[in-house]
């Protein structure tokens, strides 16, 4: 009887055991009920009939990276290219991914490869390299069609790497390099057009400004001459009208007989001393009468 207890107990804490199943966090199991699809059990505590309900699949609800392999893809101008490239998806429908498909990660995984291969078909080569963002985009929309019937959802996709054959490679790097020699020429010649163009600027600049010295330089020596000859006609009028005065006033008259008898005197004189040649009047005394003759112009005047 005791035995029996015993049996019965250890039968009962065994199906207890069982029975109280414990799902962590972030998943979610899959319960079949007699070979039939029960229920999908949450996070927790859960409660199953044992050897009536089997847990048959085990799901994690997280987000996932699939490595998408390496393959050889063809552009539109008829370039091979290896593309390679990372998935993420993430299980949001336990029952669908259990039952919906043999295996959701190879259908995926191969559908995600041919939607890439058919975005490189439909591109040349540079608008491949350039399109990265649009061909990820068109890749996750068409896994988005298909993948809510395996109970997964493609979060995003990623292109790693886009190589091109060798041959390839060393043409568009010749056609980098024909490029940057482009532009170097380029530059080079907008410079020396640019210093051309400064230095012509420079002439001219300099030219107009010496036109304008030289000008300047005119008009400044010709209001220089003029005011020169203004003083000089203004000292001689002033001598004149001062010599005029002086004949005016008692004695001047006399004083201009002596000084003009003077002025010939010394005239005769160096006459005599410059040339051994001198020419006198025959009568001494004409020389009186041109010294008269003076003067009566002078008293005229």
């Amino acid at each position: 009887m005791d035995l029996f207890v015993v049996i019965l107990g250890v039968f009962a804490a065994f199906l207890a055991f069982k029975a109280v199943k414990i799902v962590p966090q972030q998943n979610a199991w899959v319960v079949e009920r007699l070979g039939k699809y029960y229920a999908s059990l949450e996070p927790g505590l859960n409660i199953v009939i044992p050897f009536i309900d089997r847990i048959a699949y085990r799901h994690r609800l997280t987000e996932f990276p699939i490595d998408i392999e390496p393959q050889v893809c063809i552009t539109r101008d008829n370039t091979q290219v290896q593309v390679d490239g990372v998935l993420y998806y993430q299980v949001t429908d336990a029952a669908r991914a259990s039952y919906g498909t043999s295996n959701y990660l190879a259908a995926i995984t191969m559908l995600a490869q041919t939607a890439l291969r058919s975005e490189c078909g439909k591109r040349d080569l540079d608008k491949l390299l350039e399109d990265r963002e649009a061909i990820n985009r068109t890749v996750v929309f068409a896994l988005d069609e298909a993948s809510p019937t395996w109970g997964v959802k493609v979060l995003r996709y990623e292109i790693k790497d886009i190589t091109p054959p060798q041959q390839v490679l060393a043409a568009m790097q010749k056609q980098i390099t024909a490029e940057r020699e482009k532009r170097a020429l380029i530059a080079q010649s907008e410079g020396k057009k640019q210093e051309e163009i400064n230095l012509a600027e420079g002439l001219m600049t300099a030219s107009i400004r010496e036109s304008e010295g030289t000008r300047q330089a005119a008009i400044n020596n010709a209001q220089g001459e003029a005011e020169a000859l203004l003083l000089v006609a203004n000292a001689t009028a002033q001598s004149i009208k001062l010599v005029g005065s002086a004949i005016q006033s008692e004695g001047g008259l006399d004083a201009v007989n002596l000084k003009v008898a003077e002025r010939f005197v010394d005239a005769f004189s160096n006459i005599a001393k410059q040339g051994n040649t001198m020419i006198i009047p025959g009568n001494a005394a004409d020389i009186a009468g041109l010294v008269a003759t003076a003067m009566q112009v002078v008293k005229k005047s």
